[in-house]
């Protein structure tokens, strides 16, 4: 569903505006609302819309609250979850908490990721994508199951 990078800035308020492409695959789902949370592995933020966080409290709600990392992933996705949706202008208030946590500054990058949008701040953004690069191009990196299923 999306893909695509944009850069745009945030205003005063801490609002974003949502990319038109983006907001026309909003428009067309069943229902326009949104849910913002942190994303527990990075410093950035997932948007979903809502029936996909509802499937993802489903996936949430069956792990163990006895296993640290499992409680931790609730802890950070559910504790962090906040409801949203486009005024008007198409844009998104993002809470001072949120952005703080995520290092938002002035410009953030949103990065489509099929069932959901990351949103990061940009100078993070090219710093672990230039990162992350330079793993592959040297060999650094070991190559994941997930990547080598690719390979074309």
């Amino acid at each position: 569903m999306f893909r695509g990078l944009t850069t745009v800035n945030l205003d005063v308020k801490g609002r974003l505006a949502v990319p038109v492409r983006f907001r026309e695959q909003l428009s067309a789902l069943d229902s326009p609302a949104l849910v913002l949370t942190l994303n527990p592995w990075d410093r950035a933020l997932w948007l979903y819309p809502l029936p996909e966080w509802q499937l993802i409290e489903t996936k949430l709600s069956v792990l163990s609250d006895f296993d640290k990392q499992s409680r931790r992933t609730k802890q950070m996705m559910r504790g962090y979850a906040t409801d949203v949706s486009c005024d008007g202008q198409g844009r998104i208030l993002l809470s001072p908490e949120l952005r703080d946590i995520a290092a938002l500054d002035k410009q953030v990058v949103l990065l489509g990721q099929g069932n959901k949008i990351e949103i990061w701040d940009a100078t993070r953004w090219r710093d672990e994508r230039d990162e992350w690069l330079d793993d592959v191009g040297t060999g650094a990196g070991t190559p994941s199951t997930a990547l080598e299923t690719l390979a074309l």
